[in-house]
């Protein structure tokens, strides 16, 4: 899919908005009173963790942005005009500088400090771990050309997702269109030094894998000269107020314009360096012969410091691949044996071959679908209802009177970066924002809806990624922001793409799977749990999805799977495909081509972001096994709501550093109110 229209944080999403709000606007919950300092080391804990936090984003703008940061201390005041700063010289300078962090963290004896300034502690030391990592070892500056591609997109789009909506359709305010105009007029140095570093990166023979090279550095590049150029300052023309509208738009075209050559020098870069001649339709056999072979695998070794590290995980590599593949094969009996089921209550003539029924169950499903986006968007509305009047009657979670379903079409600023339907998580460290669920309008396209959007398929999208999932999740956060430690929020690297730490995905990711996961289980007053046969079916189909995930990351960085078996084998288990996406006879069949195709796009993600996909279901399996736990030592005292509330007030951090001090505080009932 082209880059400009990619989903820049969840795809298909649907969030629930109301968490603490009236019934017209969303309003904020209350900002949670700070716990009290315990030990007398925990002041001196704060300040420095302040200053780290604080020091970061003004390294990374881009995630300052994300977070809210220009809110969190007043040297950010301005942080969402700028740009981060690659040149070596820079990356040294910061190099001295979180070594100095860590020397002054790992100072702080954790024996004087409250447990969860202990937890505090050990996740700034793995962040700076991480950071220093990718440069002194993994030299990724050298070669991160989708971060380089991506960043100064993504931190326009961010702006405009979070202005301050003015009279009429009006978006933003003077101030925050500077800043966007700032950003843009920042875009040329900034590629400047990312080429420098791609050049020393080819000296070092340290280059990007060869897709990459085609995917960001021959095509995004031409979509985000497109988007500078022509797109954001229509987009500008379209929502800037009256008062100061013309010479608001004149400077953004300008800087757009400036932004859009530079876009386009990087690219002229990027083909004259990897590229034999002019590669106006190029595949690898484009590329110059030093350039063409796999570089995309991080290895043995590397991932399993990252499994250590960054997502405090005890599994090697080598152990996830093996047991990956025993949980898909339970997970495709059961949508085979479901599908059997299905298909004998609604009388439809099925296959004995369990893979093609599962096919023939999904096409029929799928008729049963919304003919109009006005349709689509009460689906969803009417799921919300669904889910949360589910989780009130059952007890699994304390949800506010007032908590209600909003789906919002995509305001035109935004339908440039979401295709399909996206969750924006209100930025954390700002008082204003409320995390929102956009649908893009598909132009009443039947087969669009029956594809993405057919009403069996909505439970299992809402639940991951609106209630209880991704929207629930950021809204308890939200309200407990005050108690949660700056340093739990940071994404360190990046907020997603090859230059990210991934230890938010493993909590985030994890809940919303376990979320899906939730709703299948049997409850007291619910003994078939939530889903209708159908929505379950979707509901193993995304279970099925993130098991394979396990087994295609690890393999794919470890040397055990090739790019183009993994894509194969995406295709066969998750579609239920048979055939070789490298056989043409097999591809003739247009379904097979489909599924080749969006293999192809699933994978290439998993090759550019090592860790990521097994942050589903490894996060998954780690809130079930602290559900275990706590069931068992609780007994009677076990309370569902509780247990989730104190998950989720942890922060986006790996359960592996709370999950002792979770169960402790669920013991001692110790419970947020």
């Amino acid at each position: 899919m082209n880059k400009i229209a990619r989903s820049p944080r969840l795809l298909l999403a649907v969030a629930l908005l109301g968490l603490g709000a009236a019934s017209g606007a969303a309003a904020r919950p209350p900002v949670a009173t700070p716990l009290p300092l315990q030990h007398e080391a925990d002041g001196r804990f704060a300040a420095l963790e302040h200053e780290f936090v604080t020091y970061v984003l003004q390294q990374y703008p881009v995630v300052a942005t994300y977070l809210g940061g220009s809110a969190f201390d007043p040297q950010l005041a301005g942080i969402d005009g700028s740009l981060r700063d690659y040149s070596p010289a820079a990356v040294q300078e910061e190099d001295a500088r979180l070594e100095d962090f860590r020397h002054r963290f790992a100072a702080l004896a954790p024996a004087r400090l409250s447990p969860p300034r202990r937890i505090d502690r050990s996740v700034a030391l793995a962040d700076i771990a991480f950071m220093l990592h990718a440069h002194r070892v993994r030299h990724y500056p050298q070669r991160s050309l989708d971060s380089y591609v991506d960043e100064p997109f993504r931190g326009v789009d961010w702006q405009i997702q979070g202005m301050t909506a003015t009279q009429g359709q009006e978006l933003g305010t003077d101030a925050e269109w500077q800043a966007v105009i700032a950003r843009a007029r920042a875009v040329p140095a900034y590629l400047a030094v990312a080429q420098r570093q791609l050049s020393d990166g080819v000296a070092a023979h340290n280059t990007p894998d060869w897709r990459v090279l085609i995917d960001y550095g021959l095509q995004s590049t031409q979509a985000d000269a497109e988007y500078f150029a022509h797109t954001l300052p229509q987009l500008a023309a379209a929502n800037i107020g009256a008062a100061h509208h013309d010479a608001l738009v004149g400077e953004l075209q300008a800087a757009g314009n400036d932004a859009a050559a530079a876009y386009r020098r990087l690219r002229d870069f990027v083909a004259a360096t990897f590229f034999e001649g002019a590669p106006e339709r190029p595949g690898r056999d484009a590329l110059k012969s030093e350039f063409r072979a796999d570089r995309y695998a991080a290895g043995s070794q590397e991932y399993d410091w990252a499994l250590h590290n960054n997502l405090r995980i005890n599994s090697s590599a080598a152990q996830l691949y093996e047991s990956s593949w025993p949980a898909v094969e339970r997970t495709r009996a059961e949508m085979i044996a479901l599908a059997r089921r299905i298909a004998a209550t609604h009388n439809w003539a099925h296959s004995a071959d369990g893979a093609a029924t599962v096919r023939q169950v999904f096409t029929q499903v799928s008729e049963n679908a919304p003919t109009t986006d006005a349709a689509m968007v009460e689906g969803y509305r009417r799921v919300g209802e669904r889910l949360v009047d589910y989780a009130r009657r059952t007890g699994l979670f304390d949800v506010p009177a007032q908590y209600r379903l909003d789906v919002t079409i995509t305001p035109p600023p935004l339908r440039a970066s979401i295709e399909g339907a996206a969750y924006y998580p209100a930025p954390p460290f700002k008082s204003s924002g409320v995390g929102r669920f956009y649908v893009t309008p598909t132009g009443d396209d039947v087969a669009q809806l029956r594809e993405e959007h057919n009403y069996a398929a909505m439970a299992d999208l809402a639940a991951h990624e609106g209630f209880p999932g991704h929207d629930w999740y950021y809204k308890v956060l939200t309200r407990f922001r005050g108690q949660i430690s700056p340093v739990r929020w940071l994404t360190p690297g990046a907020v997603e793409d090859s230059s990210s730490m991934w230890q938010d995905s493993l909590a985030a990711e994890g809940w919303a799977l376990y979320s899906e996961a939730l709703l299948a289980e049997p409850q007291p007053r619910a003994p078939s749990g939530f889903y209708t046969p159908e929505e379950h079916l979707y509901q193993l189909r995304g279970k099925l999805y993130r098991d394979l995930r396990v087994r295609i990351d690890t393999g794919l960085h470890t040397g055990r799977l090739s790019f183009d078996d993994a894509v194969t084998l995406f295709s066969e288990v998750v579609d239920f495909l048979p055939g070789s996406c490298q056989d043409s006879a097999a591809l003739q069949l247009p379904a097979k081509q489909a599924s080749c195709h969006n293999a192809l796009g699933a994978v290439g993600r998993y090759a550019r972001w090592p860790t990521q996909a097994i942050t589903y279901r490894l996060g998954k399996e780690q809130i079930l096994s602290l559900r275990r736990r706590a069931q068992q030592e609780l007994g009677s005292r076990y309370s569902p709501q509780q247990f989730h509330l104190e998950f989720i007030r942890q922060g986006t951090i790996p359960p592996g550093y709370f999950g002792e001090q979770l169960l402790r505080t669920l013991r001692a009932g110790e419970f947020s109110r």
